[in-house]
């Protein structure tokens, strides 16, 4: 089975007319809610999954209004609420160069660039608190280990290998 990304999440509805509000977690959304794309719905009560095609959106006070094809009342999109929007991973936007998804880091195993180093363990998570994300890499034991994301730390990203490099500044260690 093909992988899936999660773009949004369906949060209510909006007016009569079958529109509904999605709360975005892409970085795309211009792109994922564009008129003929397709999403794949995942329903909040475990029901089967099923693919709708967006007729039109717009962004609305940080959420986007959304209008499906063959969906004309609240009453058919009402049931909805709560559900996982998602595309199939082939649909990825291609990124500059030195930029990556999420899913592409996340278990990547950390290295120093001291000649012969263990690893530091694997990125479980992403942290974004502001001017730049940071890693959190669990080692084999001890606490957390976290690298910002910065030119002077991150040196290289294998994602192939998932191999990623890093200059351990002082101070990064625990």
């Amino acid at each position: 089975m093909m992988e899936e990304l999660t773009v949004g999440k369906l949060v209510n509805t909006h007016g009569i007319r079958g529109e509904i509000k999605i709360f975005s977690h892409t970085d795309f959304p211009e792109v994922r809610f564009a008129a003929e794309k397709k999403l794949i719905v995942y329903p909040p009560n475990g029901g089967a999954r099923f693919e709708v095609i967006v007729e039109s959106a717009r962004e609305h006070k940080g959420m986007f209004i959304v209008k499906l094809k063959g969906y004309t009342d609240i009453n058919q999109v009402e049931k909805y609420k709560g559900s996982v929007l998602k595309v199939p991973s082939k649909d990825l936007v291609e990124l500059p160069e030195n930029e990556y998804y999420f899913h592409h880091i996340v278990g990547c195993e950390v290295f120093t660039d001291e000649p012969g180093s263990e690893s530091l363990g694997t990125i479980i998570e992403i942290l974004q608190p502001g001017a730049n994300d940071v890693w959190v890499v669990k080692p084999a034991k001890g606490q957390d280990i976290l690298i910002p994301v910065i030119p002077d730390v991150v040196l290289d990203v294998d994602i192939e290998t998932k191999r990623i490099t890093v200059h351990l500044m002082e101070g990064l260690l625990p």
